[in-house]
């Protein structure tokens, strides 16, 4: 159960729907148009969507947001990511863990506001990435978008959202076709959290890579392009290989420093000026998407030098 967490966030796939919502809204009118327009309005807030909820939605979403809205609370949970959540994730990785250029990425996260762009193979490729902020000195709640169901329509989703993330699993994505148009509400919340000084972990592809090849990338969502030219935060890329999917295999490999290394790489942030200074439009939009990816791909490159370079020192005995 604990393992579903990052494998839902789909920030990519909601700013998408946003995009694509926004594409429709601006269409010419016509009777039927009206009709569609006055089915799916594009909520601004999720108060603004309350008809379109759950009375479960509604608690959690507003649970949530007032621990963000909260300074005391919002700071006792940072507190808890950083010395339980990010302790128990170190010690479970610990023992096969390499991390590389940490130090390219320490000026971006303590700016405010920034995001995180990785590849993502397993559930847990967030959690550790963040972990390993908390140890370089970031102090800060770092969102993680995710999918609705289970963490927001289900109150065993609650308790894990707030055992993992300690409450940091938001917004919620809506990937029922009916009501995409929420999608809008959730993109619309994330980014004016990150205009108000958040930051958040997101994953570009939109979901989790299941191909047999860690070094091939899914396509960039372009509504992750619409979020960075919107926020213009600073974005840095890492690259995370070596994690399982199942919990337990995954302190088994650490505690008898058995299985795959876990390799995280980050890299610089972005340089995205000339793309920042042309017109929001979609063009524009998979351009930064494209660049997000290209610049996840290079460290990818990197990670596979380290892996057999560390490979070829175990295998020789050094």
């Amino acid at each position: 159960m604990k393992g579903r967490a990052t494998d839902e966030t789909a920030t990519g796939e909601a700013a998408s729907a946003s995009a694509s919502a926004s594409a429709s809204a601006s269409a010419p009118e016509t009777a039927s148009t009206t009709k569609r327009g006055a089915r799916s309005a594009r909520a601004e807030t999720f108060e603004q969507a309350r008809a379109r909820l759950s009375w479960l939605e509604r608690f959690n979403i507003g649970f949530i947001k007032a621990t963000f809205a909260s300074r005391r609370i919002d700071r006792v949970l940072e507190w808890c990511l950083r010395n339980i959540g990010a302790r128990w994730v170190h010690l479970g990785t610990r023992n096969i863990r390499v991390v590389e250029g940490v130090e390219r990425a320490r000026a971006a996260a303590q700016a405010d506001g920034f995001l995180l762009m990785a590849n993502h193979r397993s559930f847990f490729d967030m959690f550790v990435i963040q972990m390993v902020l908390y140890r370089s000195g970031f102090r800060r709640r770092l969102l993680f978008p995710v999918r609705s169901t289970f963490f927001y329509d289900n109150p065993v989703g609650f308790v894990v959202n707030g055992l993992m993330s300690f409450f940091s699993m938001y917004p919620p994505v809506f990937r029922d076709r009916n009501r995409l148009t929420l999608n809008h509400t959730a993109y619309s919340e994330l980014v004016r959290a990150l205009k108000g000084g958040r930051a958040a972990g997101i994953h570009p592809e939109g979901t989790r890579n299941k191909t047999d090849d860690p070094y091939t990338l899914l396509p960039p969502q372009a509504g992750i392009g619409r979020a960075i030219h919107q926020t213009q935060l600073p974005v840095v890329p890492v690259f995370i290989n070596g994690l399982g999917n199942s919990l337990l295999g995954q302190l088994v490999n650490n505690a008898t420093r058995r299985g795959r290394r876990i390799i995280v790489v980050f890299g610089e942030p972005i340089d995205f000026r000339d793309l920042l200074s042309k017109p929001g439009n979609k063009q524009t939009y998979q351009q930064i998407a494209d660049r997000v990816m290209d610049a996840i791909s290079s460290l990818g490159a990197e990670e596979k030098r380290i892996r057999s370079t560390l490979e070829g020192v175990e295998s020789t005995g050094g």
